[in-house]
């Protein structure tokens, strides 16, 4: 008997790289370093914030690569002349991915107390009815 997955199920068509995408995700950084949120602003935008409390806004990147968003973070190196009694804000290096679906862009971000806002807007779908010939009649 042969295992039908989400992918290889007959009436899914075309969705083979709906299984590689949950890959990605599942591999997508999961340390938990810088913590964020996802909320869902309206019907179809979204919001990611991520606490990047010391990094400026010259130290952060923002990519999208085949629908992944990356969010990079790297600090300039810290004065040797400082000297910390204790030092309890992390400023290591980061990469945090997420998957996008088709459709949805990122609209605009922005750093406010110490948070990364990064704004989503899911495109609306298409009403659209194709009617197909057969045999070209």
């Amino acid at each position: 008997m042969t295992k039908l997955t989400l992918a290889t199920h007959p009436f899914l068509l075309g969705f083979e790289q709906l299984e590689r995408m949950v890959e990605q995700a599942k591999k997508s950084g999961n340390d938990g370093y810088p913590p964020f949120n996802i909320e869902q602003v309206s019907e179809s935008m979204y919001r990611i914030t991520l606490a990047v409390a010391g990094f400026g806004d010259d130290e952060l990147s923002i990519t999208i690569e085949n629908n992944k968003l990356l969010v990079r973070g790297r600090q300039a190196p810290v004065d040797e002349a400082r000297v910390f009694l204790h030092r309890g804000i992390a400023g290591r290096q980061f990469q945090k991915s997420f998957v996008l679906a088709d459709g949805v862009e990122v609209t605009g971000a922005i750093t406010q107390n110490g948070l990364l806002h990064i704004d989503l807007k899911r495109a609306e779908p298409d009403a659209v009815v194709q009617t197909v010939k057969i045999n070209g009649k």
